[in-house]
C-alpha cells in the first residue's frame, strides 16, 4: 500500500459520519447537493474528492483547506506530516510550490503536539487539613 493510500485510509478512519456532514458542508460550493446526499461514508467523499480531481497524490491543498475551514486541526496536521515526510515539502517550501495554500497550517502543529516534560506545569500539592 502507498503512503498516499494509508493517508485515505487513515483519514477515512478518523473521519465520523458526524464529521462528514460537516465536511460535506465545507465543500458544498464544490459538491453538488443531489451529489453531496450519496456521500454517505467518508471513504466516498474521498473518492469524489479524487474523481474530481480536488485531491491527488500530490495536491493536498483543498483538503488541507476544508480541514482548516472545518477547524479539524487533527485532520490537518496528518494531511501536513504526510506533505512534508512523504512528499517533503516543508513549510517554508509550501508557497513557492502551489501544493498547499494554507501556510498558516504550520500553527497547528503546535496545538496537537504533546508538551515535553519541562513545559508541563507541575501544580503544589493541597495545603493539609489543620
Amino acid at each position: 500500500m502507498s503512503e498516499y493510500s494509508s493517508l485515505l485510509t487513515d483519514l477515512a478512519e478518523v473521519i465520523t459520519v458526524e464529521d462528514l456532514e460537516q465536511l460535506k458542508g465545507a465543500c458544498k460550493e464544490d459538491i453538488p447537493e443531489g451529489q453531496s446526499a450519496g456521500l454517505s461514508c467518508s471513504r466516498d467523499w474521498l473518492s469524489y474528492l479524487e474523481k474530481h480531481h480536488k485531491l491527488a497524490q500530490d495536491n493536498l491543498s483543498y483538503i488541507e483547506h476544508i480541514f482548516e475551514i472545518s477547524r479539524r486541526p487533527d485532520l490537518l496536521t496528518r494531511v501536513v506530516e504526510y506533505r512534508t515526510t512523504v512528499l517533503k515539502i516543508s513549510e517554508d517550501d509550501e508557497i513557492d510550490s502551489k501544493l498547499t495554500r494554507i501556510p498558516s497550517a504550520k500553527k497547528y502543529k503546535d496545538i496537537i503536539r504533546q508538551p515535553s516534560e519541562d513545559e508541563i506545569i507541575k501544580l503544589a500539592p493541597p495545603p493539609k487539613k489543620a
